[in-house]
Formats: C-alpha cells, structure tokens, sequence
C-alpha cells in the first residue's frame, strides 16, 4: 500500500469535518482550499492519492465525496477504545462526544489509583490496571488512549502491545518504544502551544 504522509490524512480529516456542514449538494476545491486554509491545487493533490472524484468544472458531490473520505479514513466501522489514566486529561477524553459520533467508543477505563478505582465515569466504571491484560484478552481493543504520567506510561504501552493492541495514542510527555508494527500518535500539548508562540513572536 501506498504510504499517504500523516500531514494529508489530518487534511482529509478537516475537509470530512466541512463536507458534513455543507449546506450545497456540490462544492469545489476552491472552496474546501478556503475552508480548509490549504490551496485548490493542494486539495486535488490530496485527493488524487485515492482515486478519482469530482468533475472539473462542477466539483464534487458533497454527499459522494463524504462518503468516500470517511471509508478512506476507516471511519464506516466502529473501534472499541481503552482509556489508561484517569485523572484530569483522562476525565475530558471521556466527556468528548466527538470520539463516539466518529465510531471510536471507549469501552474501559484503567487506572491504579485506589481512590479512583470503582468510580464511575460516563456510564463506565474504572477498573484496577492490574486487570489490564486479563480483561483483554476477553475483550480485545483496537486502539488504547494512554494518559498517565510519564514515568509509568511506557511500562503501560509495553503492556498493551503485550495484549495485542496495535494503535496508541499517547497524552504522556513522553517518546515511546513500540515494535515496527504498532503505531503510536503522540499529542505534544507543550510542542503546540510553542508553535503558537513562534507565530505570536513572529507576526
């Protein structure tokens, strides 16, 4: 399979996001380019990596090309989510509606925290970590949302990709050790706010 860089699929994203807000029955690259804050050129670019769409001159069905990004974007199945840290970053990811309304449902949340422990968070209770591996075994994960701190989030991962979990995404302020075939998206808070510092400085 073609390698597509991470930088296009996170453009396809923000186009789905306004191909479901579209009001017109059609629209063109012109317009998602706009929208998007990216150029018509750099659209078609994205786009031709997965086929044909649209027709010049007329652009591109709304309802067709939505259909097409979110089967591009393995988003016409559902993924079952475990969440390994419940503190504060842990406690927003659960109360985000967007993860379900794309299919991505969090089915457990760990954490070793014995005040936390049996809590219940948004209809789910949280379990002791301990129970990690046996539990998914039982019910196997797609994806895990690791958010503890940093000296304990590599052991978690090892531990997940021990259990068959093969994408992670990462809260932790830290880099980790995965085999070359489990993918893991690291959200580096730090790193984007110094990116809005460079712009504010640089105006």
């Amino acid at each position: 399979m073609r390698k597509i860089s991470d930088s296009t699929i996170r453009r396809l994203s923000v186009y789905l996001r306004f191909l479901e807000q579209a009001k017109s029955p059609t629209i063109s690259s012109g317009e998602l380019a706009r929208l998007g804050g990216t150029t018509s050129a750099q659209v078609r670019k994205d786009l031709s990596f997965f086929g044909s769409f649209g027709k010049r001159g007329l652009g591109y069905s709304v309802p067709e090309l939505t259909r097409r990004i979110r089967d591009i974007l393995g988003l016409e199945r559902g993924y079952r989510v475990v969440l390994v840290g419940a503190g504060r970053m842990g406690g927003a990811l659960v109360q985000y509606h967007g993860f379900r309304q794309r299919g991505f449902h969090i089915t457990a949340i760990y954490d070793q925290d014995s005040r936390k422990i049996g809590s219940r968070w948004n209809g789910l209770v949280v379990r002791d970590v301990k129970h990690l591996e046996t539990d998914l075994k039982k019910d196997p994960s797609d994806i895990a949302i690791v958010a503890t701190p940093a000296e304990s989030a590599q052991h978690v991962v090892d531990r997940l990709v021990r259990s068959g979990v093969k994408a992670i995404l990462n809260f932790a302020p830290v880099p980790l050790n995965v085999p070359p075939d489990v993918e893991v998206k690291t959200v580096n808070m730090a790193l984007e706010l110094e990116t809005l510092s460079y712009s504010l400085a640089n105006r």
